[in-house]
């Protein structure tokens, strides 16, 4: 059954190069892309809205509810259980992986991530876990993108496009923000924009969005009704909000890797099940909003008018009937739902800090407006306007991804008419957050590696070059103990001019240049006096194997040297890198990048 498939495709994919040209076929493929991830999409939230309704309808408002206890510690012991068992492969931080796929393994993702992440994220969030489903649906997007330009035998090229795709339809697809998906691909994958690549990213994000539009109805995902317009004077309080957006997303993405450190040093899963699980079910308990995605807290934000319907945000929690309370109480969450998501991936869930960006941005927009309004500092300022900015800025913040940030919450609530605003604040946020930290929570763990494909163009391609592709072995290696004699035999077997010198280990101890002996190495009566130990002299440098091309292409910059030898961690040689062969690479690479 196996082999008639297979050749089924290949005879499929030998009438495809006769009969369609490659690049008719991407778009064939991204419009593909586009209706699996959008159905994905959807059936990842039909499941996370159905385990969270079926527990959680019955809970009583007016108290604390105990059972809070227990969910999230069961959800995510579920969903570690189901990862370590199952898919018996890491899972976690879906956008870094995508990252990683299109700058390293050149758009490969492995075929499990189609399904993997989306039932682990399920039971994840349905349970409780305070982390977002957009993470894991854009790597199954991605996913989905990857293996079916496989299926076909599309160049790395190609499957790195169809990566794109694939999370462009995902973001398109869950939250019916076409522009959103793209500028999100652009942005934060780093997919270069060229009209080859841009026709297929539209073409998977219009059909997601389109899917779901025709599904769920062509309403915008979060209601939002404008009351008041914006108006200028209110725009050195839109620039405070950025700035105050831009520190929570600092604190936010600081918080979280040092509590995902923490949970890093804990080899054993129950461990990190037990820490998690406390963190988690004690924060959800106090704090009922950072259940799940906290969707409902946003949808109430941006919708209430009055001091009664926000105070519901205290309903099912202790607190309830203490509505003097409320700003400490949002404050509080602010300060503690990095410890909630980092507690619900450390502890073995599965999820992303999309939503986590979106709820806290809410609140801290709300806060700030509703504080300022409590101080009568100026003109009223519209907590639901102020809480739909307080989104894009955070999000632009934590993502450092401004435009994703304005076109996916315009798109979100059909807020078009606060796009002014939304610029600004998401670009206030961004400059905030740059000052400090210069990646992202996505790309700064491949930053530190130097794993991280960028939008600069050299930079990018010398990502894509591996060390092991530039390293010549072809050179003769001579010993310490060896004389000039011995050394001449070696010369004249070599079409080399340079001369590594190892121990009897194989460690390089230095080089012996040809230009330094040419004129001894015709005297034969000095063969015997000479040993190489006297004639070699130590290397400009060493390059490691493990070193990313951009610092070989600095180490060249420094000594100057046209050559340069590789050793390993222990110091044994390895081989040369050259000048010439890595320019010769690099051209090869370019023309491959840059190709439209």
């Amino acid at each position: 059954m196996e082999k008639e498939k297979n050749s089924l495709i290949q005879r499929f994919i030998r009438w495809r190069e006769n009969n369609i040209k490659e690049k008719q076929f991407i778009l064939i493929l991204s419009f593909l892309v586009g209706i699996f991830t959008a159905f994905a999409a959807l059936i990842l939230k039909f499941f996370i809205h159905s385990i969270q309704n079926f527990l959680t309808d019955n809970f009583n408002a007016t108290e604390a509810n105990y059972l809070y206890l227990v969910y999230p510690v069961v959800g995510i012991f579920l969903s570690g259980w189901f990862v370590r068992n199952i898919v018996k492969d890491d899972i976690s931080h879906g956008v870094t992986k995508i990252l990683y796929a299109i700058s390293r393994r050149q758009g490969r993702i492995k075929r499990h991530n189609v399904w993997s992440s989306t039932i682990a994220s399920a039971i994840t969030i349905g349970f409780g876990g305070s982390v977002g489903a957009e993470a894991p649906i854009v790597l199954t997007g991605s996913a989905i993108g990857s293996n079916l330009g496989s299926v076909f035998k599309m160049e790395h090229r190609t499957l790195m496009l169809l990566v794109g795709c694939g999370a462009a339809g995902a973001i398109a697809g869950i939250f019916k923000a076409p522009i959103a998906g793209l500028v999100f691909t652009l942005e934060v994958l780093m997919i270069d924009l060229t009209m080859s690549s841009l026709l297929p990213l539209l073409i998977s994000a219009v059909t997601a969005a389109t899917v779901s539009y025709i599904v769920t109805g062509t309403e915008a995902m979060f209601k939002f009704h404008l009351d008041q317009a914006f108006e200028l004077e209110r725009i050195p309080f839109v620039i405070l909000l950025g700035i105050f957006c831009g520190l929570v997303s600092l604190y936010f993405t600081r918080a979280m890797n040092s509590v995902e450190s923490v949970f890093g040093k804990l080899s054993n899963p129950y461990k990190k099940l037990a820490l998690g699980g406390v963190m988690l079910s004690i924060l959800i308990f106090l704090f009922p909003p950072l259940y799940g995605e906290g969707y409902d807290t946003i949808e109430l934000l941006l919708n209430g008018t009055s001091n009664l319907e926000w105070d519901t945000v205290l309903n099912n929690s202790m607190f309830y009937g203490y509505g003097n309370l409320l700003l400490v109480y949002l404050f509080l969450i602010i300060l503690l739902k990095v410890f909630a998501s980092s507690a619900t991936n450390g502890g073995g869930g599965c999820g992303g800090i999309f939503a986590p960006s979106l709820y806290l941005g809410c609140i801290a927009g709300f806060i700030f407006s509703h504080f300022s309004n409590d101080l009568n500092v100026s003109a009223y300022l519209p907590e639901k306007n102020f809480a739909l900015m307080g989104m894009a800025g955070v999000m632009s913040g934590v993502m450092h991804a401004p435009l994703t940030g304005v076109f996916l919450i315009a798109e979100l609530t059909g807020g078009y008419d606060l796009f002014l605003p939304l610029m600004i604040v998401s670009v206030s946020s961004y400059l905030t957050i740059i000052a400090f930290e210069p990646h992202s929570i996505y790309s700064m763990r491949l930053a530190k590696k130097g794993q991280l494909l960028t939008h600069h163009k050299d930079r990018a391609v010398l990502t894509l070059m591996k060390m092991e592709n530039v390293v010549e072995t072809d050179f003769v290696t001579v010993h310490p103990e060896m004389d000039l004699g011995e050394l001449v035999k070696a010369i004249a077997s070599s079409h080399r001019n340079v001369f590594p010198v190892t121990d009897k280990n194989g460690v390089l101890l230095g080089i012996v240049l040809l230009d330094d002996i040419r004129n001894i190495m015709f005297r034969q009566e000095l063969y015997h006096r000479f040993t190489v130990n006297k004639l070699m002299t130590s290397a400009p440098a060493k390059l490691f194997d493990t070193d990313g091309m951009e610092q070989v292409m600095q180490t060249f910059d420094d000594t100057k040297a046209w050559n340069l030898p590789v050793v390993n961690e222990d110091g044994k040689y390895l081989g040369f890198v050259s000048k010439s062969k890595i320019f010769n690479s690099y051209r090869q690479v370019l023309v491959h990048f840059s190709e439209d």
